[in-house]
């Protein structure tokens, strides 16, 4: 969807934004270019909308080269969100989201009634939110308005640039769930700039690391987390970058553990008899189809009737699927030596500390073999 082939831009006293870039970025691809203040990851995304013109080298949209397209024909097929959102302030937020429609010569109806929907899509009803200024929005809310204007002609591509920094740590985590859920539903082709590892890394399919006007590495969040290209990148995110993983790696079927169970129907002096021949302390609770009713400890299970008047609710769950920084927090909060997997309502397993490292370690080491992460193995974490 957009391909830069050997771009550079060069100022006329000789300062050099970026350097022969050629990258692509596939159609629905979320990418983050991220890197510190004057690194050129700016320059190059205000190249895609011809803010900036490039020194040399191609750009392309969609496989047309944007050099031949009118700018303004072009800005108005790209949404364009920034840090300061850029809300006309004697408008409402109905009237600023439907711009761009009513630019590009949509009848008034058709564009606010698009407007109407894009709020709805960024979380602010439009009958409470349409009819207000932007002086009477939160930072937050006013950001969600830029996105909601940036799609409202519904762009092929859309171009962020520092779209969360403007608010506080809180609303910026409560943006980006939104963005991505928003992204999930829209799949836009995006180019997101940021300086912040941290949000390149929850956002991005793929993350560009820039150094001083090039790209030092091109690559999935893990892959740049785990095995860092240069020096240079393994500085930039910083010695935590295994914590920082946690957060894009998932919990697979093949990472748990298989507990105790107790059947819900079941006498406990049954349940507690099998206990004591597995040695185990304590069991699961699952009802007849397998799903998850809570767990059970073995001396609880002495006191008579049946499992399902001794169990007690397991409040340390997470679903398949969720990221291990998730699986982690769980853990800390509830003070458990585990977390119970779900898939819906049916059990899969239980991840434990040592199988969220082993996770970790299969997944960095999925990416330096470069093959899936089912095809590695480890005996033993603690031996590997």
């Amino acid at each position: 969807m957009i391909r830069f082939e050997q771009v550079t831009k060069r100022y006329p006293d000789g300062t050099t934004a970026v350097d022969g870039l050629s990258f692509e970025v596939a159609e629905g691809e979320l990418v983050t270019l991220v890197g510190p203040s004057g690194c050129g990851k700016t320059t190059t995304m205000m190249m895609v909308n011809r803010l900036i013109e490039p020194t040399s080298g191609r750009i392309f949209v969609n496989d047309e080269d944007i050099a031949t397209v009118d700018p303004v024909r072009l800005r108005r097929r790209i949404g364009y969100v920034i840090q300061q959102v850029g809300l006309f302030p004697h408008r409402t937020i109905l009237d600023n989201t439907a711009t761009v429609p009513t630019l590009v010569g949509w009848k008034k109806a058709k564009a606010r009634a698009r407007a109407a929907e894009l709020l709805d899509l960024v979380g602010l009803d439009p009958a409470t939110y349409g009819p207000r200024y932007p002086d009477q929005l939160s930072g937050g809310q006013r950001q969600r308005v830029g996105v909601a204007r940036a799609l409202a002609a519904d762009p092929p591509v859309l171009l962020m640039d520092e779209p969360f920094g403007a608010v506080d740590p809180v609303v910026r985590e409560q943006l980006q769930d939104e963005f991505l859920r928003m992204q999930e539903a829209v799949r836009k082709t995006v180019l997101l700039v940021t300086h912040d590892i941290e949000e390149a890394v929850r956002l991005g399919d793929r993350i560009a690391v820039y150094g001083q006007g090039r790209i030092e590495q091109f690559d999935t969040p893990g892959a740049v987390l785990g095995t860092p290209a240069t020096p240079y990148v393994a500085d930039f995110v910083g010695a935590d970058r295994g914590l920082k993983r946690l957060s894009v790696t998932t919990i697979e079927a093949d990472d748990l553990e298989q507990p105790p169970i107790a059947r819900l129907d079941e006498s406990a002096g049954r349940a507690a008899e099998r206990l004591r021949a597995e040695g185990a302390r304590w069991a699961v609770v699952l009802d007849a189809d397998g799903d998850l009713h809570g767990w059970v400890g073995r001396d609880e299970l002495g006191a008579g009737g049946r499992v399902r008047d001794l169990a007690h609710r397991m409040n340390s769950r997470v679903p398949v699927g969720a990221p291990l920084k998730q699986a982690f927090g769980v853990m800390l909060q509830h003070d458990a030596g585990w977390v119970a997997v779900l898939d819906g309502a049916r059990f899969l397993g239980v991840l434990t500390p040592a199988k969220l490292h082993e996770a970790l370690r299969r997944s960095v080491d999925a990416d330096a073999r470069g093959v899936p992460r089912g095809q590695v193995d480890f005996d033993s974490v603690a031996d590997a």
